[in-house]
Formats: structure tokens, sequence, C-alpha cells
């Protein structure tokens, strides 16, 4: 296995460079299209934060964004807790970031509207209690949870997801299917987020499970840095293939987003200049178009997975190269992919 780098979310925040996107930014293209944003997070880091008044900063940017899905990343985790049970923490934390942007203080945008959580399915059966408690503080907002399967053995710059799992988690874990069963029993949704070679462990959990509603994270990670770099026709094939065959699970739908994070190998975080949303657009076609191909509209949704993708652009400038990307969707197709299938899947 290749050694890996100490580098961490926080660390990589460190880089975004606020002014050259500020110098970057464009006006919003057709500012009155409704959004529902599926994926975004909230933490504090002691040199990265991220809360309401950040997320007020870039929905400012002029697109008409009504509601946001919390996404958990590992923030507000009880210190007085059992490792199993300290997780609730962090929904209560967003539960309560949602419930001051519902007081109408800080505008009209509802965020937090849905909350995803983390609960270790790998406890089993047992894991039943702590989404419950989820449940009970989430304040009709929690949604679900994710359990990230990223694994990655070739490269030193990508991490294995922060779950710390197993090669084969979705598909070979005994006792993370019996924490799985417990989501359909409570009327839950899973966000699955994996590299593109774990893709096929996805599709095994899917069809193992074809009445739990799935949502994978951000195209699925088709990855293109180090090892990848020079791979990426073999790379985009192979994802494409596995891509269609997930698409055959009816329970699964995509978000359309996340390839600003360096893993993606499209370097658009070395920039001296941000990204137009033209360029943007341009370097993601083919996987948002291969997406929305294989899933059909009424199961896909963009996505800013802010702040994490803002080591690459604005948050105005990725809305705008999503609405490029859809140029030529009719109304409704439109509305779907940038409002009605988060809010259907999330029950929002």
């Amino acid at each position: 296995m290749v050694e890996k780098s100490k580098t961490t979310i926080e660390s990589r925040m460190r880089g975004v460079d606020n002014a050259k996107l500020a110098a970057a930014a464009e006006a919003a293209l057709e500012p009155e299209l409704k959004i529902i944003d599926p994926h975004h997070h909230f933490w504090d880091f002691p040199t990265h934060r991220y809360l309401l008044d950040e997320l007020h900063e870039d929905v400012a940017s002029g697109h008409n964004v009504v509601a946001t899905v919390f996404i958990e990343c590992a923030a507000f985790y009880r210190q007085d807790a059992s490792r199993e049970t300290r997780v609730i923490g962090e929904v209560e934390a967003a539960n309560g970031l949602a419930a001051m942007a519902a007081s109408g203080r800080y505008g009209p945008l509802r965020a937090a509207a849905g909350i995803v959580g983390f609960a270790d399915l790998t406890s089993g059966a047992q894991v039943e209690e702590v989404l419950t408690r989820q449940i009970s503080v989430g304040g009709g907002r929690f949604k679900g949870i994710r359990h990230a399967a990223g694994w990655e053995d070739k490269t030193r710059d990508v991490h294995n997801s922060h779950t710390n799992p197993p090669q084969h988690l979705y598909k070979d874990h005994v006792k993370f299917r019996e924490g799985f069963s417990k989501l359909g029993k409570l009327d839950l949704s899973f966000d699955a987020w994996v590299y593109h070679p774990q893709l096929a462990d996805l599709i095994d959990l899917a069809r193992a499970f074809p009445a739990q509603p799935i949502v994978l994270n951000h195209v699925g990670g088709p990855l293109g840095l180090e090892f990848y770099a020079d791979r990426k026709d073999e790379v985009f094939a192979d994802w494409r293939t596995k891509m269609t065959e997930l698409a055959g699970c009816e329970n699964v739908s995509v978000k359309l987003g996340g390839m600003g994070m360096p893993i993606f190998g499209f370097e658009f975080d070395k920039l001296s200049v941000a990204p137009s949303s033209t360029t943007l657009a341009n370097a993601w076609r083919p996987y948002v178009e291969t997406c929305i191909e294989a899933f059909g509209v009424n199961r896909c949704m963009f996505e800013s997975n802010f702040p994490v993708d803002k080591v690459s652009g604005g948050y105005g400038n990725y809305w705008n190269a999503f609405k490029r990307l859809a140029n030529g969707a009719s109304e409704t197709e439109k509305l779907a992919l940038f409002h009605d299938t988060a809010r259907e899947f999330y029950r929002l």
C-alpha cells in the first residue's frame, strides 16, 4: 500500500483564496430557478469555520437557493458520550443551526432543512438505538445517514474515508449489512460515498436492498490523481460502465457535483485565476451527461459540496456551470435537477 500524505480537509481549506474567487465571480444565470442544495457541511475547525454566516455569504451569489441539506463531516461530536453515541451531537448541532435559519433572522434560506448524520452501521443491529436517538434530536429534519466507504491503495494523496472503512465495506461486511437493514425500518435514506473502484460494491448492496433509497455522492468518485492521472480514459470507461449498471437499480439516485475536489484531477485548485463557469462545465460535461442519461433527471440532483469544493471555485460559478450543463433541458427537467429530485429524495 502506498504511504499516505498527512493532508487533511482542514489543511486543504487553508488554501482557499477568497479574493481570487471574488475576482472571478459571475452574475447568476437564470436567477429565478429554484435550487435545493443537497450537499454541504458545517464545521468549526481551529483554522477554518463554515457555519451559517459563511454559508449565507456563498448563497448571496445571486442564485435562488431556497433550502439545503447538511451532510455529516465528523463535526460537533459529543465529548462526554460513548463512541457509538457521540455522533448524535452532530445532528443536534445541525438541527440547532437549522432552527436559527428557520427563524428568518438570516434571510429566507432554510439551511439544513434536511440533515444527514453518521451512525456506525458496522455495529450491526444495535445501531437502531443511535438512529432512533438521532431522529429524536433532529427536530423532524433528520433524514438518514452517510457511511462513507472510499478506499484507495495506489495513491498518496487520496485518503480512505474518514470512517476508516475496510476495502469492501458495502459488499463483504456482514455487520454493516445488518445495521444497514435498520434504515428502511426507520424510513431513513442512505448517502453512499465511494471512489470508482468500489462502485461494484455499491451495486451489490443496492441489489441486496432494492427498497432502500440510496443516493451516490459526487458522481461516484472517478479518481484522477497520481496513479490514475495517466489512465483517465481507462478510468472513465470503467466508471461509465459501472454507473450505467448501477442505474439499473431503481432505488439509487446520484448527486452531480463534488468534482472541485483535487482527487478528481482537474487541477482547478492550482490555477492562479479561479475558473469560469464555462471552464467548469466543459470539464465536467462527460460525467454529468453520462449520469443524466443513465439515471434520468428524476434521480439526479446538482450539489455544491461546499465548502470542500471551494478550493477550486466559487459557489456562484459552480451553480452557473450546472445551469450551463442543463442548457437545453425543459423547465420541468431543470426543476427536477435543481430542486424537485432533492426535495423528494430527502422528504423536505
